[in-house]
């Protein structure tokens, strides 16, 4: 079948005349190619098929939920069983303290868990807690770092006041010295420092998780009396079966999770030490559907898998794979190519490509050929890739390279132009 999206684009009329924008949040195409399709009827495994029928193997996983494959068949059938005793009740399920029970096992770092449902709940959380546990107000943040889409967070200025933000101070993200600097000029009134395992933002070039910053930002809370929040939104389980920062000796006071913990129903959590269980208990936070059933016994399976499958070893291998193939094709064609953090969760961007015409192009060129890859936002692997998918995705990107290998870098075709406009706006939404 040849590659289509006649559907979509009819899809993407209707849509602008009843959603504001046509599409909102961070899955709308709006700063991509327009041969990204916008609207999706079916996944399985590592496979995503677009509503004109279009098949792809997928490397943003649904950015980020998808760990261990589309519809996982041992999650699906927890999934199931428990739609056929009940989801959203008057009450929570026992299913809900077997999984605060099995994440607390897991993690070294966790006393207790609070469930939720999106990574902005479980950080907004955090904050509430912190300041609660301390009775100060000031967050540290590092600057551009992503930890949701609340007033005091999202990077989308609008309707924002400077009041949701009054308390909010940015460091240089991962730089332990930018991180000191700003715990001396507020000491005595932080709250909390919250950090990512690693630089992983759009439109950047993502780092390694570091022990130095890690190992410093832990001695100044320590100091300060401030608490330390890893927002594990994106990382967690994708770098290690226990925290991120685990290996370091660093423990924070508290973790948000999210994205992958029921690999794709709707959950999050909040787990923390236990000198933070009184605040934690003080606190009131709740929601509809933070207590429904079926996705906790999505997460009990989910987590079973990943205490006792290799799945975490099978990405990295996958993950090895494509960066070293993806290295060597930009090499033989002639193009310098940035791989950078953890090949668990890529980024790949062109060298000397300030304007992204050719990563641009050439994403777009390995759409056309059934490879979803993303041109500013850092990409997620998932078990269900083999050697075989990997294999597949080669050829396309290959064939994508010898494509883009053709064109007059300055003069790439019109469905493709300058994103600068993208760019001032994606920083706008990073500021």
């Amino acid at each position: 079948m040849s590659w289509t999206n006649l559907r979509n684009s009819e899809l993407k009329e209707r849509a602008a005349r009843v959603i504001p924008g046509g599409m909102y949040g961070h899955e709308s195409t709006a700063l991509l190619p327009s041969d990204f399709p916008q609207f999706f009827q079916r996944a399985e495994g590592s496979r995503l098929w677009d509503v004109d029928g279009n098949e792809y193997i997928d490397f943003m996983c649904a950015y980020g939920p998808n760990l261990l494959g589309y519809r996982d068949p041992e999650v699906e059938a927890a999934v199931q069983a428990q739609m056929e005793r009940g989801d959203t009740l008057t009450g929570p399920s026992d299913v809900m303290v077997t999984l605060a029970e099995q994440l607390v096992g897991m993690l070294s770092h966790a006393e207790w868990a609070m469930f939720c449902k999106n990574g902005t709940d479980a950080t907004s959380m955090a904050t509430v807690v912190a300041r609660a546990h301390t009775g100060k107000r000031k967050i540290l943040v590092g600057r551009g770092v992503y930890h949701g889409a609340a007033p005091w967070c999202t990077p989308g200025p609008a309707g924002i006041l400077s009041e949701d933000r009054g308390h909010i101070v940015y460091y240089r993200d991962q730089d332990p010295q930018s991180l000191a600097d700003a715990v001396k000029a507020h000491a005595g009134d932080i709250a909390a420092v919250f950090a990512t395992p690693f630089r992983h933002e759009t439109f950047r070039d993502q780092s390694e998780p570091d022990p130095t910053f890690a190992r410093e930002a832990r001695r100044l809370c320590d100091i300060e009396g401030a608490v330390l929040v890893l927002d594990e939104v994106r990382a967690a389980f994708r770098l290690s079966r226990d925290g991120a920062w685990a290996a370091f000796g660093v423990r924070p006071d508290l973790t948000s999770i999210g994205k992958v913990i029921g690999n794709g129903q709707p959950i999050s959590a909040l787990v923390g030490a236990e000198n933070m269980r009184n605040a934690a208990s003080s606190i009131f936070v709740t929601g509809s559907f933070w207590f429904s059933a079926v996705p906790m016994a999505a997460a009990v399976a989910t987590l079973k898998i990943i205490r006792e499958s290799d799945y975490l070893e099978r990405l990295e291998r996958m993950g090895q794979l494509l960066r070293e193939g993806l290295a060597a094709q930009a090499v033989a064609h002639g193009f310098g190519l940035r791989q950078t953090g953890p090949v668990t969760m890529p980024q790949i961007f062109f060298a000397d490509d300030p304007e992204m015409r050719l990563g641009y192009f050439w994403t777009a060129a390995a759409v056309r050929r059934g490879v979803y890859l993303h041109p500013y936002h850092n990409m997620f692997m998932n078990a269900a890739l083999s050697e075989a998918d990997i294999a597949q995705v080669l050829q396309a990107t290959d064939e994508a390279f010898d494509l883009l290998k053709a064109q007059d870098r300055t003069q790439l075709p019109l469905e493709h132009p300058p994103v600068r406009g993208r760019l001032e706006r994606a920083a706008l939404l990073s500021a």
